[in-house]
């Protein structure tokens, strides 16, 4: 008798497949070179200090990191990419849930229109929409302040005033993302079984009981994954915030990945003569792992529901 593919050993299952682990090489190459690779060296560059020419020999321990945690600049851009995610989390995930049940409806006219709309800003590219905004929303000349005045409302500051400047990014960036967000909604509004809406119909439920009692709880397990997902991807809003303030003003929009930047790309904006790359390092390593920890908090969730499926 031939054996069968669990008697077989790896190496036999891996010579037989061989053709598809050929393909899965550029993808694990690139993936090494530019995910495992850069990780390990920001750890690694982390304990020197370093202005990235040559290699790194000025070895000063966990200095970088204790800096970093006692710079309380780095706080406040920890502080603001924290609130892009919680306006992600708490804005823009109900809309994108309101949006995605309308959009579900088949006796909408024009709905897949309508999605496309809603997701052109996801594949526009976001320092292109960061530029254009910063036009449209010059203090002086943009054509939404040329609009107030039409209407008899002063000019307003949107991108040169702390008060003003990171609520405008967060609409940007909750619109520019909305698209995402909206296709994971309809992706899990597509998984309750129609069955159930007639039952409920039968028994007298309305749309709002029907959302209540059948919609949502189907498709909780779920919107615990989006609730995750949402979560890391809004915590990053670098492109967003470097093509329209750069972290201005008076570092009110500064977010941890444009602190980074200074330090490693940009060091005229902190004073510096050179590059702190080991300094930037830590900062990331620190980020990253307060990320991790962040997104640990959350496993209870993904274990419930799990639990609910």
């Amino acid at each position: 008798m031939s054996a069968t593919p669990r008697q077989k050993g790896l190496g036999s299952r891996i010579l037989a497949h061989r053709w598809n682990y050929l393909f899965l090489v550029p993808m694990l190459v690139l993936f090494a070179m530019f995910t495992l690779w850069p990780m390990a060296a920001s750890w690694y560059y982390a304990f020197f200090n370093w202005d990235g020419v040559a290699s790194p020999t000025d070895w000063v321990g966990w200095q970088n990191f204790i800096s970093v945690a006692t710079n309380p600049v780095f706080w406040n851009s920890f502080k603001n990419s924290f609130l892009f995610s919680l306006v992600a989390l708490f804005i823009q995930m109900p809309l994108s849930l309101l949006f995605a049940i309308l959009l579900n409806n088949p006796k909408l006219r024009g709905r897949n229109l309508f999605r496309l709309f809603l997701f052109v800003p996801v594949v526009t590219t976001t320092a292109v929409i960061g530029i254009v905004f910063a036009i449209i929303l010059d203090a002086s000349g943009g054509t939404a302040n040329e609009f107030l005045s039409m209407v008899g409302i002063r000019p307003i500051n949107f991108l040169g005033s702390e008060v003003t400047a990171l609520p405008t990014l967060m609409v940007i960036e909750t619109w520019k993302g909305f698209g995402t967000t909206l296709i994971y909604w309809l992706a899990a509004l597509q998984t309750v079984p129609q069955d159930l809406y007639e039952a409920a119909r039968v028994d007298g439920a309305n749309g709002f009981r029907q959302l209540l009692h059948v919609t949502i709880p189907v498709i909780v397990p779920i919107a615990i994954v989006i609730l995750v997902l949402t979560f890391q991807t809004s915590l990053n809003p670098f492109d967003l915030v470097q093509a329209t303030t750069r972290g201005g003003p008076n570092l009110s929009t500064d977010v941890t990945a444009t602190f980074i930047y200074r330090y490693a790309f940009d060091p005229g904006e902190e004073g510096l003569l050179a590059p702190r790359m080991g300094y930037a390092s830590a900062a990331g390593v620190i980020f990253g792992v307060a990320t991790l920890v962040l997104t640990l908090l959350q496993a209870p969730l993904l274990k419930f529901g799990k639990a609910g499926r």
